[in-house]
C-alpha cells in the first residue's frame, strides 16, 4: 500500500536537548492507519501531529483492546540513524494483538511506515549523548459499540518522542520493594503481552513501593507469590556465583527485546546464562551465602538497571554493597555502544533508516 504523506504547516519548536525528560514532547507528525471489518488495514498515511476524535462508546474506553511497543532511534556520531531490533518489536506488537483479538498487521508495512515517519521528522532525533528518538507505535479498538465483543474497527498509530539520557547521573542502582499483595499477571492471562491493562493493573503495587521510598516493585507470580516474574515493566536478572539466571518465559511474563539481547550477549562471552524459575526466597539465600553478586533489570527505556537493594517484607539485603557491577556495567556499555554505532553488531541486530 502506498503510504500517503500530509506535510504539517505549523511545525513546532524544538525542545533544548538539555531538557527532554521521557515522554514530554512530540514530533511534528505521526502516522495513522485504518481497519474496517471486510475491509482489513486500509489508508495508511503520515499526518501532522494531532489529538484523536473518538467516540464515547468506542471500544478501546469500555473493554481495553489496547495494545503497543516501544523502541528507539539511535543518532550515531557519523551521522546516520539506527533502530535497534525493530521487526522483533513488530512481530511481538502481532503476538499482542492476536492475545487481544486484533487483526495482525503487515510487518514489512509497519516497518517501512517507520522508516518514511523518521525520515519526515529526521531533524527531531536528537544527538547530544544518551538521547534518543522514543517511538511508540499503538492499536486501539474505536468501533462505538457496548456489546462485549472483539471490536469491527481499529486504529494503528505510530508517534515519536525525543527523550533524554534515563541516568542524570550515570547508572544509580534503584532500591526495589517485593510486593506481596498485589499481582501484575497469571499465566493464561495478558502478562506476556504489552496490552496497556497490563500496565493498569501494576499502577497501585508501583505507587505502594514508591510511598516507602522504593523506585520499582518486584513482581511475584499471581498463584503462589514466590517466584520472581518482572521488576515494574523490565525483565530481571541475578548473577548468583559464576550463573546469570533469569525467569523462564512462562505466559504471564513479557519476552523482553533487551532481555534476550542481554541472555545472548552474555552468552557469547562465555557466561552461563539460565532461564528458570527462582523463588524469592532463592535469592535472599544466595545473599545469605555471599553468592548473589548482581542483579539487573533490562529494558528499552534504561537498558540496564542495576539493583543495589531489596524489601522483602520489611527484611532488606544489599547488593554488591549498593554499588553497579561489573557485569551490569559491561552489559549496558556494549549494548549502547550497538545501539549508538559505536562498536561492531555481529549479531545483526542494527537497522539503518
Amino acid at each position: 500500500m502506498e503510504i500517503k504523506l500530509e506535510r504539517t504547516n505549523n511545525p513546532k519548536q524544538r525542545p533544548e536537548q538539555s531538557e527532554l525528560g521521557f515522554g514530554k514532547y512530540y514530533t511534528d507528525h505521526m502516522f495513522v492507519m485504518d481497519y474496517t471489518e471486510g475491509t482489513g488495514w486500509h489508508d495508511p498515511r503520515i499526518v501532522p501531529y494531532a489529538p484523536l476524535v473518538l467516540d464515547p462508546a468506542a471500544m478501546v474506553f469500555h473493554y481495553g483492546q489496547a495494545v503497543f511497543e516501544g523502541m528507539k532511534a539511535y543518532k550515531c556520531d557519523d551521522g546516520r540513524t539506527l533502530l535497534f531490533r525493530p521487526t522483533d518489536n513488530i512481530k511481538r506488537l502481532n503476538r499482542s494483538d492476536e492475545r487481544l483479538c486484533i487483526p495482525a498487521l503487515d510487518e514489512d508495512l509497519v516497518l517501512d511506515a517507520l522508516k518514511q515517519l523518521l525520515h519526515v521528522d529526521a531533524d527531531w532525533i536528537p544527538d547530544t549523548p544518551g538521547t534518543s528518538l522514543y517511538i511508540r507505535p499503538f492499536v486501539i479498538a474505536n468501533e462505538p459499540h457496548l456489546g462485549v465483543r472483539p471490536s469491527n474497527n481499529y486504529i494503528f498509530m505510530i508517534i515519536l518522542s525525543p527523550v533524554g539520557a534515563y541516568y542524570a547521573e550515570g547508572l544509580s542502582p534503584i532500591k526495589i520493594r517485593i510486593e506481596d499483595e498485589y499481582v501484575r499477571a497469571v499465566r493464561g492471562g495478558i502478562g506476556y503481552t504489552k496490552a496497556a491493562a497490563n500496565y493498569a493493573a501494576s499502577l497501585k503495587g508501583q505507587e505502594k513501593a514508591k510511598s516507602l521510598g522504593y523506585s520499582q516493585v518486584l513482581w511475584l507470580d499471581g498463584v503462589e507469590q514466590k517466584y520472581i516474574e518482572e521488576i515494574g515493566t523490565t525483565n530481571a536478572f541475578f548473577l548468583i556465583g559464576d550463573e546469570l539466571i533469569t525467569p523462564e518465559l512462562n505466559g504471564s511474563i513479557l519476552g523482553g527485546i533487551t532481555r534476550d539481547s542481554v541472555i545472548q550477549l552474555a552468552a557469547s562471552w562465555g557466561i552461563k546464562v539460565t532461564q528458570r524459575k527462582i523463588t524469592v526466597q532463592e535469592l535472599y539465600d544466595a545473599h545469605e551465602k555471599g553468592l548473589l553478586k548482581e542483579a539487573f533489570a533490562s529494558g528499552t527505556a534504561a537498558v540496564i538497571s542495576p539493583i543495589g537493594e531489596f524489601n522483602w517484607g520489611g527484611n532488606v539485603i544489599s547488593v554488591n554493597d549498593g554499588a553497579i557491577g561489573e557485569l551490569a556495567q559491561k552489559l549496558y556499555d556494549s549494548l549502547t555502544d550497538i545501539q549508538y554505532g559505536r562498536a561492531a553488531d555481529p549479531f545483526g541486530w542494527t537497522v539503518k533508516v
